[in-house]
């Protein structure tokens, strides 16, 4: 059974996909309709713990922005998958990442996960926007909510 995508992936996975400018991370691909309009049928947002981990589910170090193709492929690949994540990331934040899927302390309330987290995320997203609008056109990190 899936698990349900609320307002807080939704903006979250925009991040995910404005982060890398609407370009696969592996690949390359780039989607001109996403850098566009912000939506996109070909790029996904994969997650390395699954949504299922709240507490790293809406981390910016646990989100990369991949092609229908390769998402797929990391899933059915997963130890490749790790040896992508590992040099994308670098040790120490695989490290930090690593820990914070381990730490159970990390709570989110209902209010956090159904408004205050969503509207953060919105938030960086618009401001991510506004700095494309700019001419930037690489890279552009967004904070996470905690």
């Amino acid at each position: 059974m899936a698990i349900k995508r609320d307002a807080a992936d939704k903006w979250f996975s925009a991040c995910v996909r404005e982060r890398a400018n609407w370009t696969c991370e592996k690949s390359g691909l780039i989607d001109p309709e996403g850098q566009v309009n912000g939506v996109s049928r070909v790029l996904e947002c994969a997650h390395v713990y699954g949504r299922r981990s709240r507490n790293v589910r809406w981390h910016p170090f646990n989100a990369f922005c991949l092609s229908h193709r390769w998402h797929k492929y990391f899933t059915e690949n997963p130890i490749e998958f790790q040896r992508f994540v590992l040099e994308k990331l670098g040790e120490l934040k695989h490290e930090l990442l690593r820990e914070r899927f381990h730490d159970l302390s990390i709570k989110y309330s209902p209010t956090e996960r159904k408004k205050e987290i969503p509207a953060h995320y919105r938030k960086e997203y618009n401001k991510m926007r506004e700095v494309r609008k700019c001419g930037v056109e690489g890279r552009i990190e967004f904070l996470g909510y905690d």
